[in-house]
C-alpha cells in the first residue's frame, strides 16, 4: 500500500527519496522522513494547522502523561480490532500515533499519521521513525479505496464520505470527542458563561455505531503545565493576559477531563451497495 497523488489521484510509487505518479507528479521526502502531500491549491492559509508554539506546548503536556488514559483506552480497543493498516488523522506531534503503531506492529502492520500542519508532522517524524507521516488534508485522504483496517480520529475533522471510502468493509473508525464537562475549570477562567460541550451523538454514514464510552479524570497541574494546556486548546486566543499570568503562577490548578470515545464499524460491502 502506498499513497495516492493529491493532484491526479493515481498511485504514488517510491523512487529513492521521492514519490512519483504515472503523470510525473513528484513529492520529495523531507530529511525527517515525512512527505508533504498538501498542494498549495488545497491550502486554506499559508501555514495551516497548529503553530510551533502550540506543538511544543502539546508535546510537553502529553509527555507528562496527563492524557495517557485516553491513549490507553484507544489502544485497548485497537488490540481487539488487531489492525494491520492503521491511520491516525490529525495526528499532531505523534504522541497517540506512536502508541497505536505498537498495536499494528503486532500484526506486522503499518501505521500512518496525517496532519495538515507541517510543523506538527516534522516533530512527529523526527521522533517516531516507525510511523509513515504525511502532510495532507483530512478531507482529501491520500489513500486508496478500502485500504485501511482502522482509522483513529481524536478531535480531528474528516468527511464521513472519505472515511467510508478508505476503510475496508468491517473495518473500524475510532473517534474521540470532548465530553460535556471537558476542561470546564479552564474555560471558566475565560468565558463569563461556560457552555457544556454538546452531548449530541454524531453519525457516520456507511458505518454502524458499535460502542460508546465516556471517560474522564481529574488533573492537578503546575503552572507551566496549565499554561501548556491552555496553549494547546482552540480557545487560547480568547484568554486575556491576566488569565495567562494567573495560570503561570498556579502551584496546583485542578481541572477535569471528559472524553467520549466511539467505535464505528464499516458496513459490509453488500449493504453499502444496496
Amino acid at each position: 500500500m502506498s499513497y495516492l497523488c493529491p493532484l491526479c489521484h493515481a498511485p504514488l510509487v517510491p523512487e529513492g527519496r521521492s514519490f512519483v505518479c504515472p503523470q510525473g507528479h513528484q513529492f520529495d521526502k523531507a530529511k525527517e522522513g515525512y512527505v508533504n502531500l498538501l498542494p498549495v491549491q488545497h491550502k486554506r492559509s499559508k501555514d495551516p494547522g497548529d503553530s510551533s508554539e502550540m506543538m511544543q506546548a502539546r508535546r510537553a503536556f502529553l509527555d507528562a502523561g496527563h492524557y495517557q488514559p485516553l491513549r490507553d483506552t484507544i489502544c485497548q480497543i485497537l488490540e481487539q480490532a488487531a489492525p494491520a493498516t492503521l491511520l491516525d488523522i490529525g495526528c499532531g506531534e505523534g504522541y497517540y500515533t506512536a502508541g497505536f503503531a505498537e498495536i499494528a506492529a503486532k500484526q506486522n502492520g503499518t501505521t500512518w499519521g496525517l496532519d495538515v500542519a507541517k510543523i506538527a508532522i516534522r516533530y512527529a517524524a523526527k521522533r517516531y521513525p516507525q510511523v509513515h507521516f504525511c502532510v495532507a488534508s483530512s478531507h482529501r485522504l491520500p489513500f486508496d479505496d478500502n485500504s485501511l483496517d482502522a482509522v483513529v480520529r481524536i478531535f480531528a475533522p474528516c468527511k464521513a464520505e472519505e472515511l467510508a471510502r478508505v476503510v475496508k468493509p468491517a473495518g473500524v473508525v475510532i473517534t474521540a470527542t470532548p465530553g460535556p464537562r471537558h476542561l470546564m475549570q479552564l474555560k471558566g477562567l475565560i468565558y463569563d458563561n461556560v457552555m457544556l460541550h454538546s452531548a449530541e451523538s454524531e453519525s457516520l454514514p456507511g458505518f454502524i455505531a458499535e460502542q460508546t464510552q465516556q471517560i474522564g479524570w481529574p488533573m492537578t497541574l503546575k503552572g507551566d503545565e496549565a499554561v501548556a494546556l491552555l496553549q494547546m486548546t482552540p480557545f487560547a486566543w480568547r484568554a486575556r493576559s491576566e488569565v495567562w499570568q494567573a495560570l503561570a503562577a498556579e502551584t496546583a490548578f485542578n481541572c477535569e477531563t471528559d472524553f467520549v470515545i466511539r467505535v464505528w464499524r464499516r458496513e459490509d460491502q453488500l449493504k453499502v451497495l444496496k
